[in-house]
């Protein structure tokens, strides 16, 4: 009969249940303590990832009101959505008025409407430059100050009233020809007191930004879609983005007594996974056309 060597060590089923229970004792232990830290990491991690959709969603729309045509933002809601619209500009200069001199140069003609042409004092703008198929307007008053209404136009030809928007056509050097000369056609003329205009990019024209007031949704924006004289609700036609979902937000538009500015606040917020957060903004409107 061969005997086991007093050296060989092994454990018994007993031993081994009981082994396999204080180890789930000590891992439940270890669970109860580690799950709320977790969890608050994974609520962190969230809530810095909604802040940071807000964040650039806001600064978003901000940059692009910033270049807003003067007089052209407007706010209305529908349907439980709030509408921030407005012709985004990209550059803008002077141009040539008989103060300037006419020795060697061409007016922006208001009183002529065969003359199409007119020279941009000064450096042309570069990036971005003037092309044709972007449009200039001059002396923008807004809605119902016709014809200082860019919105009273169909894209081609001013609407009934008039307006002080027009297409380019071609740029040679510091001279811009336009497709035609609605200002010429103004009653009463509306040439600008400092000979300023501003450039309306054609692949971009009018903005809306479409946010849900209770509700969360889209955050969307609009654009390319044309000029309307009354404000869409949505817009229809042209492009458009999601810039966050799970949105809803307080709008809200103050123009000072004269006019000259506006202050536009736009409280944000998104929610996701059960979690809420909350951003505001306030953006100076310039307004002096």
């Amino acid at each position: 009969m061969t005997r086991r060597p007093a050296s060989v060590a092994g454990f018994t089923l007993i031993e081994a249940v009981i082994a396999i229970v204080i180890t789930g004792v000590l891992a439940g232990m270890v669970a109860v303590f580690i799950t709320k830290p977790v969890e608050g990491y994974v609520d962190a991690v969230r809530r810095a990832e909604l802040t940071d959709a807000a964040d650039v969603a806001l600064r978003r729309m901000m940059r692009d009101i910033r270049l807003a045509l003067p007089n052209s933002l407007r706010v209305t809601s529908a349907g439980g959505v709030n509408y921030i619209e407005f012709i985004m500009t990209s550059v803008g200069g002077r141009y040539r008025d008989p103060g300037d001199g006419s020795t060697g140069g061409d007016f922006l003609s208001f009183t002529s409407s065969a003359d199409k042409n007119f020279d941009a004092l000064g450096t042309m703008p570069v990036n971005p430059a003037i092309a044709a198929n972007d449009f200039i307007v001059v002396y923008n008053l807004g809605p119902g100050y016709e014809p200082g209404n860019a919105y009273n136009y169909d894209g081609s030809t001013c609407l009934a009233g008039g307006c002080n928007i027009a297409k380019v056509s071609g740029i040679a050097g510091n001279v811009i020809t336009l497709d035609a000369n609605p200002f010429a056609a103004q009653s009463p003329p509306l040439p600008s007191p400092s000979a300023r205009f501003q450039v309306v990019p054609g692949a971009v024209r009018a903005v809306s930004f479409a946010c849900p007031v209770a509700a969360a949704g889209n955050l969307t924006r609009h654009w390319n879609y044309g000029f309307n004289v009354v404000q869409a609700t949505p817009p229809a036609g042209g492009s458009s983005a999601t810039l966050a979902g799970g949105a809803s937000c307080v709008v809200e538009y103050t123009a000072n007594a004269t006019g000259r500015s506006g202050l536009l606040f736009v409280q944000l917020t998104l929610t996701a996974g059960g979690e809420s957060v909350t951003l505001f903004q306030q953006v100076h409107v310039d307004n002096a056309p």
